[in-house]
């Protein structure tokens, strides 16, 4: 299982999935993407290829000693999984939680690349989108735009290629997510080639892997990758 974390954020908002995955006795990759997990200034001149370059690393590795891969990611760790699921047929199945996939409108777009141009280089945090009182995701406490833009640009690339995906695919879906629009899963029920498990929260927001759903989403998880395995 290759699990990989959303945005700004670290491995702690998915580590719940990979070491559920691991108690049950598969072998586990969970990367820290660069420039995160240590302090908002090394993400600044980060893009889309690196974090999926390092995807594609922990892919490799973890195939060179598994025959059976799964992939599952939040967020712009929806986006890696399905960038991976595109280039690698072998994928066995796919998780999906409030991944990013749905492009933004050019307006959208043309407004954000106005403050980058404008020298604008960071904004409001986005993370820790969680309902539960007290939990925090542990994300960084600002926005880089640059990279935002690069991941909107890789969105885009992920986006004209969800077709290829003809995996299994296990998404979790929050009705009241304040970062990634709602629907975005329904982007991607329209656009994969494979079968889509949907599981709609109704309480948890963003990061529902620490939400009020995160034990339903890691036993799920587990099940999805069990049945794959058999």
């Amino acid at each position: 299982m290759l699990v990989l974390h959303g945005f700004t954020g670290s491995p702690f908002s998915v580590r719940g999935i990979a070491e559920a995955m691991a108690n049950a006795g598969h072998s586990v990759e969970m990367p820290l993407l660069p420039g995160h997990g240590t302090a908002l200034e090394d993400m600044l001149p980060t893009t889309f290829a690196d974090w999926s370059a390092a995807a594609e690393a922990a892919f490799h590795s973890l195939a060179s000693r598994t025959e059976t891969v799964v992939i599952a990611g939040l967020s712009m760790g929806g986006t890696l999984t399905c960038w991976l699921a595109e280039r690698h047929p072998e994928v066995a199945g796919i998780i999906l939680v409030n991944p990013f996939v749905e492009p933004w409108n050019d307006e959208m777009v043309s407004g954000i690349q106005a403050l980058a141009d404008s020298g604008v280089e960071v904004l409001d945090a986005i993370g820790s989108d969680i309902s539960l009182q007290g939990v925090e995701e542990r994300s960084y406490p600002g926005t880089p735009l640059k990279p935002l833009l690069s991941l909107v640009q890789g969105v885009e690339v992920t986006s004209a290629g969800l077709g290829d995906i003809s995996c299994p695919v296990l998404l979790f879906s929050s009705t009241n997510d304040h970062v990634v629009a709602p629907s975005n899963g329904e982007h991607l029920i329209a656009n994969v080639a494979g079968s889509v498990d949907q599981v709609v929260l109704d309480e948890s927001f963003h990061v529902a892997t620490l939400d009020v759903d995160a034990d339903l989403i890691v036993t799920q998880s587990v099940d999805f990758v069990e049945r794959l395995a058999r």
